[in-house]
């Protein structure tokens, strides 16, 4: 029988997305529709004195002109804490926030409908660095105060680990606002049904949420919401957050006609969130012979305006804070503080690539200054089945990282003695770097589950429900893999209806890596219950013990005779409509956790938890400050690869995304207008990349698959970091590692002192 999971079948729709046909938000046509836009605030933080509208409505073509007094449910939206405005009624706390609503009949129309709206403003002491936002003095931009949110993780008695510890080293790092840069702009259309349903395509991560949302903001049931996931051109977490949704709801409320709104390039950059910048003051122990002793970290995350992801993320930073290693005392407090900078959500790792740069830095610095190798001070300390985390969980059999190094060893070690002492220029010199990681799949210490539905029609033909948005990820090629191998069915012969809160049963988020390990769960679960209703069926007429039955490319047969005894799925699917028997199963799955204690952070956050080591070379002109990244070699345990081709591609999408966080890009408010601007990686830039796929079984997942969308991003930066640091002798502490930086570092050898400073003590 032909085996499904464990087989690089072509990506769903692949040939569709390639050739054009498949529909993006922009590409769906609508008759009559009118055209959304924003006008948005150039102000960072000043109170709202007055909105002028009156010569926008009398401009030609503009037919709609909507402000917060125009919203009838609630104003506010947000995904772990709901503090945003849809439109701003009294305040902007960022630039770009959104104040008008306008519509018009065309572009140009809309255009100087925007331009003639005034708006006058009462300027407000804004907040822009993090430290600043804590201070006793500080303008306060929520009424609550400067502070989102607060996670300490407490494990053991760090000072006795201290104490203990041969050396200890404390350094700070910096990380940088990074703009998600995915293809397709944010973009999305509606019309009201028939039934007086407002009906919205749209480019987005999680339509179920969506409809919550746009539907709290009109105050209508959510039924009368309907999210349908157009084709999404990338998202990388920011889709995750309401953005044209809610906008083009209001239009379809008052104006009564289909409604279109498609960000610009600019307005991405404007209006949709970032990665958290961070600053992080780490404090690592270990004794003399490098095992780790205690480990106390002090992080701040830059939130920006309004909350978005920001409590989940120092969430998430705070549990990783320690990286894949075994450290009896732990002392971890991670805070999201609001700035009047942009917003800053989910991005590709929550927190954790930037606590990674943290950590396996110490890890290097360690290792130098006890003369230990890099990989074996890791091995020394790495976590394996049985160990306590910092939340004190024990792990299950399910853990990977040993094997990684062990993949990565015999590549590091001939990079050692052989590529970095190679004949290069004068003014170059090479370096060698590891990185790794672990990440918890799923959200952190909290119910996530995912439902996903089967359903075999009268002729035998099977159709798979699921929520899960495909943002060009191949959750759909996964998921209907899993269905396959349940059912013994080809891809090909498989129904799917995705992400369309109408038809398909909530997935939930496509974020924290989770829809292999918890929507593929739900998925096998549903068409399990499918298989052992068509196997039930089939031993009454088949008469041949269950035992015996299996199902294989449409049929239901008696799998150990040469000959078989079988019947069709057809066959098959009108006996269960002529008893009335069930035709639609339901599967249902949500990972074993509990939640953090919230004075210790003691808890088990996650079901499961992927590994993986990262190996960097990297070439630096000490005359220019250039980096080059020659070569990536990257061990990813990933339980089981469903599609091995896809694992291979989301890791080597990861590492290009990683050589940019780690050397080049930076969102600069007021300066970054384009993606030139954001110095993204091209092709030349993207090194040699060699992935390995671990699979190290995870019980709980389907088939012992996990997760890896996130993972693959996340030990590349400080795999480059550690490199950049041996090719120098001396190391950087602030993202990006750019020319400018480098060189300095080059011509200038300070290191940080390391102390924790007065503002994170105080708080």
């Amino acid at each position: 029988m032909k085996r499904w999971v464990g087989t690089s079948v072509p990506k769903i729709r692949a040939v569709d997305l390639v050739t054009g046909k498949a529909l993006f938000s922009d590409d769906i046509q609508l008759g009559d529709a009118v055209i959304l836009g924003v006008f948005r605030s150039e102000k960072s933080h000043a109170r709202i004195m007055s909105v002028d509208a009156k010569r926008a409505i009398e401009k030609p073509g503009v037919i709609g002109v909507l402000t917060a007094a125009d919203v009838p449910g609630r104003n506010l939206h947000g995904l772990s804490l709901p503090d945003q405005p849809l439109l701003a009624e009294d305040r902007v706390r960022f630039v770009g926030e959104a104040i008008v609503l306008v519509a018009a009949e065309n572009r140009e129309a809309l255009k100087k409908g925007i331009e003639a709206i005034e708006v006058k403003f009462e300027d407000l002491p804004g907040v822009h660095r993090i430290e600043d936002a804590l201070k006793h003095d500080a303008p306060r931009i929520h009424e609550k105060g400067n502070v989102l949110f607060k996670r300490a993780i407490k494990k053991g008695d760090v000072e006795k680990g201290f104490s203990k510890s041969s050396i200890i080293v404390e350094r700070t790092y910096r990380t940088q606002l990074v703009e998600h840069n995915y293809l397709e702009p944010d973009a999305g259309l509606g019309y009201i049904d028939k039934d007086g349903v407002f009906v919205i395509y749209c480019s987005t991560q999680n339509p179920h949420d969506d409809q919550k949302q746009v539907a709290e903001i009109l105050g209508v049931k959510q039924e009368q919401v309907r999210i349908i996931q157009a084709s999404t051109g990338g998202g990388f977490g920011s889709k995750l957050d309401l953005t044209v949704q809610g906008y083009i709801g209001l239009a379809l409320y008052h104006l009564k006609r289909p409604a279109r709104l498609v960000y610009s390039r600019e307005e991405t950059y404007l209006a949709t969130p970032k990665r958290h910048p961070f600053m992080i003051e780490m404090k690592t122990g270990a004794t003399s012979d490098g095992r780790l002793q205690a480990v106390r970290v002090k992080a701040l995350l830059d939130t920006g305006a309004y909350a978005s992801f920001g409590i989940a993320v120092a969430v998430r930073s705070a549990v990783h804070a320690t990286g894949p290693y075994e450290v009896e005392n732990v002392e971890a407090e991670c805070l999201a503080v609001y700035t009047n900078n942009p917003i800053a959500g989910a991005m590709r790792g929550f927190g954790v690539p930037q606590i990674a740069f943290a950590h396996e830095s110490q890890m290097d610095i360690l290792a130098g200054e006890l003369g230990i190798d890099p990989l074996a001070i890791r091995r020394l300390n790495l976590v394996k089945p049985g160990s306590a985390t910092a939340t004190r969980q024990k792990l299950g059999p399910g853990v990977g990282i040993s094997a990684a190094l062990d993949v990565i060893e015999p590549h590091y070690r001939e990079a050692k003695s052989h590529w970095k002492e190679g004949r290069i220029p004068e003014s170059k010199t090479r370096g060698v770097g590891l990185g790794t990681m672990w990440y918890g799949i799923g959200t952190t210490g909290i119910k996530n589950p995912s439902t996903a539905k089967v359903e075999i029609n009268p002729d035998g033909k099977v159709t798979l429900y699921t929520g899960a948005a495909d943002i060009g990820q191949g959750s759909t090629t996964v998921l209907t893999q899993i269905a396959c191998e349940i059912l013994g069915l080809a891809p090909e012969d498989m129904n799917l209806v995705v992400a369309d809160t109408k038809l398909t049963p909530v997935a939930g988020y496509t974020s924290a890596s989770r829809q292999t390990y918890i929507s593929g769960n739900a998925v096998k679960h549903a068409a399990e219950r499918l298989a052992d209703a068509l196997i039930t069926e089939a031993i009454e007429v088949l008469n041949v013990p269950r035992e015996q039955l299996g199902l294989r490319e449409g049929f239901v047969e008696d799998i150990y005779q040469d000959v078989p005894k079988k019947i069709s799925l057809r066959d098959l699917a009108r006996g269960l409509y002529q008893k009335n028997l069930p035709h639609v199963w339901q599967g249902y799955y949500d990972p074993d956790t509990t939640p953090l204690d919230p004075d210790t952070g003691a808890g088990a956050p996650y079901g499961a938890y992927s590994f993986a080591c990262q190996l960097a070379l990297v070439e630096v002109d000490t005359e220019t400050g250039e980096v080059s990244v020659s070569r990536i070699v990257a061990a990813h345990d990933v339980g089981k690869a469903i599609n091995p081709q896809n694992v291979e591609g989301q890791i080597q999408g990861g590492v290009a995304m990683g050589v940019g966080f780690a050397v080049m890009e930076q969102y600069i408010p007021g300066k970054t207008v384009s993606m030139g601007d954001c110095c993204l990686p091209t092709s030349l830039d993207v090194p040699s990349i060699q992935p390995f796929i671990v699979e190290v079984h995870e019980p709980s997942g389907p088939f012992g698959a996990k997760g890896v969308g996130e993972p693959a991003l996340i030990p590349t930066t400080p795999a480059i970091l550690n490199a950049i640091a041996d090719a120098l002798g001396d190391r950087i502490y602030t993202l990006p590692a750019n020319a400018e930086r480098v060189w300095k570092a080059c011509h200038k050898r300070i290191r940080p002192k390391g102390e924790m400073s007065d503002t994170l003590r105080d708080h």
